[in-house]
């Protein structure tokens, strides 16, 4: 089974700490970013598939990280924040966020938030990547 790769935007390293341990154990490669600017590069390097994307990071607010990916990529994000306003919830969900989690949250709950967003934007969990073969660091696609 292949595995997914996860960016991590969180102000908060205990939170991304916790996160980290918990996505590596089911199987996900993590990548971490405190701050927007560098949130927006961890996703030119690494291309994640998936993006935890929290509102209040320094030097650029999740709102804007978001709205600069959406020019180029169409990676399922998800706005975890501890603004919980109707009105912040919708203005992530416009700007192209595809799910709103409010902190505190489930892990559970968001281990499964991911999950559903990757089966619809990859198809099977097992079969993300499928044209890719990869055998040891070499990759065939």
């Amino acid at each position: 089974m292949n595995s997914y790769s996860i960016l991590i935007a969180d102000d908060d390293n205990k939170l991304i700490e916790l996160l980290t341990e918990y996505f590596a154990k089911e199987n996900f490669k993590v990548y971490t970013a405190m701050s927007g600017p560098s949130a927006l590069i961890e996703v030119t390097e690494h291309q994640p598939d998936i993006i935890l994307l929290d509102i209040m990071l320094p030097g650029m607010d999740g709102y804007e990280v978001c709205r600069r990916i959406r020019e180029n990529s169409s990676v399922p994000i998800i706005m975890l924040t501890a603004l919980d306003a109707e009105a912040d919830q919708l203005s992530g969900l416009e700007i192209g966020a595809d799910d709103y989690i409010t902190k505190p949250f489930s892990t559970r709950e968001l281990v499964a938030r991911v999950r559903a967003l990757l089966r619809r934007a990859y198809g099977s969990l097992s079969t993300v990547h499928s044209s890719l073969l990869e055998i040891g660091e070499l990759y065939w696609s």
